[in-house]
């Protein structure tokens, strides 16, 4: 049931204190929407409201306020209509034939069911609230989108629709164009690679110590993903509260209504990307007279099909409709590729562990209420964090880490038992018989999403000194107690760690070195000095061949020497030593000492630059790393902020940090451009919280929002952060109401929105 607003009522004020004694189940049907919005400096809102629908409504107007045009796109993308306005560029139409075969009525409306009363009216007010900014802005939307035909209210389906689409992207949605090109044999496929990476811009670090070897014997939390800076997966800062009920600060995506990442006065918590798979890939038996079905046991069963019509705007502007079948077993949909090809005796289908899990709202809504690191177990055990890693600390003292995410119940002997071997997919890509009912994922009574593992044979440890993840698996969580023992399709032990792994490991020993007691600067320090570890372990070794020995490398030799070995915007050899050790690192019989399990942290280590071969690799990566400059046109002594940086207006933002498989626990990606160096930036460092408390156990919040709150040009908050990251500085993150009511550039709206 939809309401028409009688009453649209708001007013700008430049200080307003507000309280209320009301229940967080107000009676929204005769009150209307009510919010209250505060801003603080930096455009960071604080959302008001006596109740869960005004919650939502806050949430969505100030979320609009800054990313209405992504959010737009967004509900274009998900009801898969992108190719309807924008023709097939960039796979549109594989986006709207994904979308459309996967988020089906059926499927939303389970979603939209499992929702408690309290999040149902927040959905409500959610949908209210963006469609009230709208109303609001009617002629003056940001430029990208203002007047665009593609803009349009939101309506209740689309909640679910933006939830179940973000909870998919990682997992089966690295499958979207295999979907889209499948075709049984006899017709023509299209020829492409299957997406088996993990989603680019995707990854991050965390580290929390415990009361054991901090100054104040409380918990500290630095949080730092490492996700895009465009699009609708950039974060964007937000506080909620109801009074009595709710108060939470940190992150939401731009199209996801909840604080994903935060905090409130008791415990912070931040994700990383986890080892875990998210899908299976089953190797289907056809029939040898019927290729549309496939042997399970002693039977076939059929494949379905769906033929979904897709609109598509033509160079002409005019639309063209196009037909798409979609083909799917009881696994999930058959997908098509030049590793996973539909021959006349097999074919191949995904089963998604994500897609039918329903519970993401109701874990964050327990994360942002919990009080300690017991209530943050308890909620991500609701198994609605999808595919991260989850590490938090507490007040009292206590951190944690767990990868509870939502992956398939497949054991060691059943991997054993049903694997297919294909030498056409990378090793990590699993593919199991799908004729044998005995391959299935496994049930367990525990679990709440079916076929995912429970929460109960997931790795998790608590510790009073530290935790740390870098999206290495949860082996080396912490040196001192590694986790082991569990199934391996959430990710490999004693093996190798990542060069970014081993740096944040190796900067919280130097810390902790001669029983120091940390404090939260040291951890702001940690990131912010930008240090690259891999040239710490390992340029000492390279500079061995600089001995004049070996023409056309003596550019690389006299940077690298004098490099400070940060990425700090005035350092110089940053680029040369990425450029180098891009083409270095995979060089047969590399280190002097290969890695060694019971070493973790420091091997493998060492340059054999005495090997001929190694030495010789190690001197043409040298060269290759000039060549590849040289024809970019940027010099070797090139200043990095000079040629990696944000644009913004015109203007060029010089920004530290580099690549993390280059040694840098300081996460930047950008490519190396022509003439212009490693620019735009595609993914980092974005949101950064260091989350403390005090002896008195006051909460002590600060960070960054590297990119800035809106993406939109025309926006008063598109770069005033990024300029302040640049220079190296930090903000407070005004919590407490003292904090709000004293930011000088505050100002407040009031919302209502009175219904028949």
């Amino acid at each position: 049931m939809f309401f028409r607003p009688l009453v649209l009522a708001f007013v700008w004020t430049s200080l307003v204190a507000c309280s209320s004694d009301k229940s967080a189940t107000g009676d929204s049907a005769a009150d209307g929407y009510k919010a209250q919005i505060r801003w603080t400096s930096y455009g960071i809102p604080h959302v008001k409201a006596d109740n869960w629908a005004g919650l939502g409504y806050g949430f969505a107007y100030a979320t609009a306020t800054d990313a209405v045009c992504v959010i737009a796109r967004d509900l274009v993308m998900v009801n898969g209509n992108m190719a309807s306005y924008w023709g097939n560029e960039n796979g549109n139409v594989a986006s709207d034939v994904f979308h459309r075969a996967l988020l089906t009525e059926k499927r939303l409306q389970r979603f939209a069911a499992a929702q408690s009363d309290d999040l149902k009216q927040y959905a409500a007010g959610y949908v209210a609230g963006y469609n009230r900014y709208l109303t609001d802005h009617v002629d003056s939307l940001p430029a990208s989108c203002n007047g665009k035909p593609w803009i349009r209210p939101m309506v209740a389906e689309d909640v679910a629709r933006l939830n179940v689409g973000v909870a998919i992207r990682y997992g089966i949605g690295r499958f979207k164009n295999d979907m889209t090109r499948s075709q049984p044999p006899g017709d023509k496929v299209a020829s492409g690679d299957t997406s088996f990476a993990l989603e680019a811009g995707l990854g991050s670090n965390a580290v929390a110590f415990g009361k054991g070897v901090t100054a104040t014997g409380r918990g500290i939390l630095l949080g730092n993903p490492h996700y895009p800076w465009h699009g609708s997966s950039r974060f964007h800062l937000i506080h909620t509260t109801i009074p009595d009920v709710i108060d939470v600060m940190g992150v939401s995506l731009s199209t996801t209504p909840a604080v994903s990442l935060g905090f409130n006065k008791d415990i912070a918590w931040t994700h990383t990307v986890s080892t875990a798979l998210r899908s299976t890939v089953y190797e289907l038996t056809l029939n040898p007279t019927n290729s549309l079905e496939y042997r399970y046991g002693d039977g076939y069963r059929p494949i379905e099909t769906r033929t979904l019509n897709i609109a598509v705007k033509q160079a002409d502007g005019t639309t063209k409709t196009e037909q798409h079948t979609v083909y799917s077993t009881h696994y999930g949909p058959v997908v098509v590729s030049d590793q996973l090809p539909w021959t006349s005796g097999t074919a191949y289908a995904i089963r998604d562990a994500v897609i039918d899990n329903t519970a993401g709202n109701s874990t964050y809504a327990a994360l942002s209420v919990a009080k300690s690191v017991d209530d943050v177990e308890a909620a991500i055990s609701k198994q609605g964090v999808y595919w991260t890693n989850t590490i938090a600390a507490d007040r009292n003292g206590t951190v944690f880490y767990a990868d509870i995410s939502t992956t398939p119940n497949i054991d060691a002997e059943l991997l054993a038992d049903c694997r297919v071997a294909n030498d056409a997919v990378p090793g990590y890509v699993v593919i199991l018989n799908g004729a044998d009912p005995a391959c299935e994922w496994k049930s367990d009574a525990r679990s709440a999403v079916e076929g995912a593992l429970p929460p109960q044979k997931m790795p998790r440890i608590r510790r009073d000194d530290y935790v740390t993840n870098s999206n290495d698996s949860y082996w080396l969580t912490n040196p001192a107690a590694p986790l082991e023992g569990y199934s391996p399709i959430i990710g490999p032990e004693r093996t190798a760690r990542t060069l970014r792994t081993r740096a944040g490991l190796s900067f919280v020993g130097e810390a902790l070195a001669g029983g120091a007691k940390v404090t939260s600067d040291d951890l702001r320090g940690i990131l912010y000095s930008q240090r690259n570890f891999g040239a710490e372990l390992l340029l000492d070794d390279v500079l061995k061949v600089c001995d004049g020995s070996v023409a056309g490398i003596e550019r690389a030799c006299a940077v690298l020497t004098k490099w400070d070995r940060t990425a700090n915007i005035d350092s110089v050899g940053n680029h040369v030593w990425t450029e180098f050790w891009k083409l270095a690192r995979r060089t047969k019989d590399l280190y002097v000492n290969p890695f060694d399990p019971a070493d973790p942290v420091n091997t493998p280590n060492g340059i054999a630059v005495e090997r001929p071969a190694v030495k010789d690799a190690v001197t043409k990566a040298l060269a290759g790393s000039l060549a590849v400059l040289d024809e970019a046109g940027i010099a070797a002594d090139a200043r990095w902020g000079d040629i990696q940086y944000a644009e913004r207006g015109g203007r060029k933002i010089p920004i530290p940090g580099g690549q993390g498989w280059a040694g840098m626990f300081s996460v930047i990606v950008a490519n190396l451009n022509k003439d212009k160096g490693y620019t735009p930036i595609m993914h980092g460092n974005s949101y950064i919280q260091v989350i403390s408390w005090d002896e008195d156990g006051k909460l002590k919040a600060g960070g960054m929002l590297t990119y800035s709150q809106s993406e939109e040009a025309d926006s008063a908050h598109y770069s005033d952060l990024t300029e302040l990251y640049s220079r190296g500085e930090w903000i407070d993150f005004p919590f407490s109401e003292s904090e709000i009511l004293s930011d000088p550039e505050l100002k407040t709206l009031e919302l209502t929105e009175a219904f028949e």
